[in-house]
């Protein structure tokens, strides 16, 4: 029998829910060398993020939604901080996989000597010409180890009850088994009802073969009711070519992007909503930023208005926190325009502010949405 894919109309209501959002992904200890390159740093600012946890830590701070998120830590100082900063985002951290140091010989144990290790970055945010730099120390991570049957599925999307469940073409592709735990938790959620959500960024430093990876997101798109993804992922991650010019302005680039994501939905139907930012980067320090959203039910684009020579702080976490504005409005009731807004207002948001996440409130998100449209400038609240 073939398994039909939850569309974004048929979201559940949260009082059926204990939570709004679940994401599955690896969760990392990010080191920041601030405006300095990594390998002159003397000085380290101390973050956490993750590309699909990102998007729970964003709808729990700055949406105030219910959320946990599915990942595996070392028990360890290491695991308690990045623990302790899911928490301070309003994560719920009661579902993380712990690997106790007792080398016990059980399923979830290790050692003290680092055999399994909490992952680590060091993100340098670049600077003028100088580009952004991320160096990843994630060979043996707990997240790695985790398998399909790990996790209470059934339990979680029935017993429980989950609106949205979201995980991303990254952690699907970190290691042997990790496809399976999130194709197997797709396939579980759409069985009871819930939204499945993917961001298909392509990173050849987790999974340098494109042919595996293009073979494991096929199978991953088969199974999302939004897709998450701009022209180079739908290449990377997919295999479809968008005809336009890796400079081109946005007017376009969006037309080119519009007739690859109907060629998506045509061949994947189960999708309901494609997605992406568009970041047209003059510099390490300044972005223009745009967003659109397609209701691939309806054959509409949406876009958000045009942010142009936007300085920005630090470029990590644009897509995330794209995806987790467009979830929070789809989450609360509202429209595609208004989700599409909300995305590009977080997306820009969390490029002003260190770190993988905005850390803002709901209202700071509105304000700029209103900015964009008024095209108004930034002015003091008082």
């Amino acid at each position: 029998m073939t398994l039909r894919v939850v569309h974004y109309t048929e979201i559940k209501s949260a009082n059926r829910c204990r939570y709004d959002a679940v994401a599955l992904g690896e969760v990392m200890l990010r080191l920041d060398p601030y405006d300095v390159p990594t390998d002159r740093a003397r000085e380290i600012r101390v973050f956490q993020g993750g590309g699909e946890t990102n998007v729970a830590c964003g709808l729990a701070y700055t949406f105030g939604l219910r959320t946990t998120v599915l990942t595996a830590l070392v028990d360890d100082n290491i695991g308690k901080n990045i623990r302790n900063q899911l928490r301070e985002a309003g994560v719920d951290t009661g579902k993380i996989i712990w690997f106790n140091t007792k080398n016990d010989g059980s399923r979830f144990s290790t050692d003290q000597k680092g055999t399994l290790m909490n992952g680590i970055n060091f993100t340098y945010v670049g600077k003028g010409v100088i580009p952004s730099d991320t160096l990843y120390y994630r060979a043996q991570t707990a997240a790695r180890e985790l398998r399909k049957g790990d996790v209470d599925w059934d339990s979680l999307f029935g017993k429980e009850g989950v609106c949205v469940f979201s995980t991303g073409g990254i952690y699907a592709l970190i290691s042997p088994t990790s496809a399976d735990l999130a194709i197997e938790g797709m396939q579980k959620a759409n069985e009871h009802g819930t939204f499945v959500a993917a961001d298909l960024n392509y990173r050849s430093k987790v999974e340098p073969n494109k042919n595996r990876a293009r073979e494991i997101n096929r199978q991953i798109a088969s199974l999302l009711g939004f897709l998450v993804g701009n022209d180079g992922d739908l290449s990377d991650a997919l295999g479809y070519a968008t005809r336009v010019a890796a400079d081109a302005p946005y007017d376009e680039w969006i037309a080119a992007y519009q007739e690859t994501v109907q060629q998506v939905a045509k061949d994947y139907p189960n999708l309901s909503l494609i997605g992406t930012q568009w970041r047209g980067a003059t510099n390490a320090d300044w972005v223009s930023w745009g967003a659109v959203l397609y209701d691939a039910i309806n054959g509409k684009m949406y876009q958000a208005p045009l942010r142009v020579d936007i300085p920005i702080a630090d470029r990590t976490g644009g897509g995330d926190s794209f995806a987790s504005g467009v979830l929070a409005a789809l989450l609360k009731g509202k429209d595609l325009e208004t989700a599409v807004q909300w995305g590009a207002a977080h997306g820009i948001l969390v490029q002003e502010t260190p770190g993988d996440i905005t850390m803002v409130g709901e209202e700071t998100v509105l304000v700029e949405v209103r900015r964009a449209i008024a095209r108004g400038g930034v002015k003091a609240r008082r």
